[in-house]
């Protein structure tokens, strides 16, 4: 087992598992550099062919609670913000390698967006997960979109509208999460799911991506295109 610490994302090697770890002791809040090196992290383990899967996680008593909003107001700059957080967001679905999120805690505005931008999602019963922007009167205008991707528009709504997270309970009602565990199996579990999810080995990396990509793409579309990829699919020595 080996380990290397950034200044807020810690990424550790544990047999074909990679857990990247937000640690930097402020409610794992966001600004770009954090958000950069989760970026960096999650793309290292992901070109390395010996990890099978990805669990990210959190240090601490919450998972991440968005976007370091103080930094913003003492000068950050909110685009600089945003547009890492777009970079992060854009990378998840991207990968070829299994992404399981254990939730440690709250995970609130960005930090739910990332929930949900993960392949499988298991937390802790005290969580609570969704975007709390519109109660302070702004509107979570990237943090919603990973979030209509996941959820039935009206669920999504649920929370987007009125600021109130989801309980645990609720966002497993509604699709957000897969599963609830004590905070004792949360480590275990997650692992447990992370290989689960990357049984189909080689060809992982070639149906995770198409999966993300066909659910952008009308119903006629997507069949066109996984047509297009079956055929290729065949053509793969994996499949012979």
């Amino acid at each position: 087992m080996s380990a290397s610490e950034l200044t807020a994302v810690q990424s550790q090697r544990d047999g074909a598992v990679v857990t990247i770890k937000l640690a930097n002791g402020n409610e794992n809040l966001l600004n770009p550099d954090i958000m950069n090196q989760l970026h960096d992290a999650i793309a290292a383990a992901d070109e390395d062919e010996a990890v099978l899967a990805i669990v990210l996680t959190a240090a601490g008593e919450k998972f991440c609670g968005g976007l370091d909003v103080a930094e913003i107001q003492n000068g950050g700059d909110p685009v600089e913000f945003a547009t890492a957080l777009v970079r992060l967001l854009k990378l998840m679905p991207q990968i070829g390698t299994a992404l399981v999120a254990a939730i440690n805690g709250d995970a609130l505005a960005s930090g739910f967006s990332i929930a949900c931008a993960c392949d499988l999602v298991v937390t802790v019963p005290e969580a609570r997960l969704g975007t709390f922007e519109a109660g302070i009167g702004i509107w979570p205008m990237i943090a919603q979109v990973p979030p209509l991707q996941r959820l039935m528009p009206r669920h999504a709504l649920q929370n987007i509208i009125t600021g109130v997270p989801f309980s645990a309970e609720e966002a497993l009602q509604f699709g957000a999460i897969n599963r609830i565990v004590t905070a004792d199996r949360l480590h275990r579990e997650s692992r447990e799911m992370a290989l689960a999810a990357s049984v189909a080995g080689p060809m992982l990396a070639t149906g995770r991506k198409s999966f993300y990509r066909f659910c952008d793409l009308s119903y006629d579309d997507a069949l066109d295109e996984a047509l297009d990829a079956f055929t290729e699919m065949l053509k793969s020595p994996s499949t012979h």
